[in-house]
């Protein structure tokens, strides 16, 4: 683009809250996750409001979790984890990164949406709670598919569905969770660039443009995808619509569900 590229990290509550504040000017860009959204939600500290001070420029790759058991659980599919924890309530744990970690709200969508009674066991990241999955102190958990379909190759765990709409190549094989018995049920890690709101139309469409570009040429997309992501590159559009629904949805669950960090 003729411009230098600095790249300024900063921890995940300051980077939203500066951008936000930042010129609309095309300048100042935001690449993060599910934070910028969630954050919010969660913290009456937190300073932003993702749909309101923020510009959606691309949604620009997202990554699936896994619903896995540890091999002990008598459960071979997402209705048979199901119909263990009705009939067991409140015996059933899952683990979790930690209060509000995209896994922790993954599982809590499924508890939400199917009605079941478990327990969830929080640890102190996401490394910590796989961990303890594979170790059998805990029964299931909804990892990141690249973090978890290693041991599910090797046998440690067992995957009964993909949290994606979609099957997807980084789960190969398995059935989507929605298509398992929980009819709308997705849970994705989205990555994306965000600017100031009221940055002008015409840079965040130049934006758009260059981030789509080099995303999409096919050897980037391999790299990534070896990552455990996968390339979107959408239009702004489908990125604030993606985002508003993830607020609508989760923020509901978090309500119910009484989850707090503060």
């Amino acid at each position: 683009m003729g411009q230098p590229v600095i790249v300024d990290n900063r921890n995940l509550a300051i980077a939203p809250a500066f951008t936000a504040k930042a010129p609309p000017d095309g300048y100042t860009v935001l690449f993060h996750g599910p934070p910028v959204w969630i954050l919010p939600l969660l913290r009456s500290t937190a300073t932003w409001d993702a749909a309101r001070d923020l510009a959606p420029i691309t949604l620009a790759t997202m990554t699936p979790n896994i619903l896995a058991v540890h091999p002990s659980v008598p459960a071979k599919s997402v209705s048979e984890l199901i119909s263990l924890a009705k009939g067991r309530p409140g015996e059933l744990n899952f683990a979790s990164a930690g209060p509000g970690s995209s896994n922790h709200l993954a599982g809590e969508l499924f508890k939400f949406m199917t009605a079941i009674n478990v327990v969830h066991v929080p640890y102190k990241g996401a490394g910590a709670a796989l961990t303890g999955l594979v170790g059998g102190q805990v029964h299931f958990m909804l990892p990141t598919a690249g973090s978890g379909m290693p041991h599910v190759k090797s046998g440690r765990l067992r995957a009964l569905a993909v949290t994606s709409a979609r099957a997807s190549a980084l789960a190969a094989g398995l059935p989507t969770v929605a298509a398992s018995g929980v009819p709308g049920y997705e849970s994705t890690a989205m990555l994306g660039l965000f600017a100031p709101a009221k940055t002008p139309v015409a840079a965040i469409a130049r934006l758009n443009r260059e981030v789509a570009s080099i995303l999409n040429k096919a050897e980037m997309k391999e790299r990534l995808l070896g990552t455990g992501l996968e390339v979107v590159a959408g239009s702004p559009e489908d990125f604030g619509a993606a985002v508003k629904l993830e607020i609508l949805r989760l923020g509901k669950v978090i309500r119910e569900s009484r989850i707090r960090e503060d």
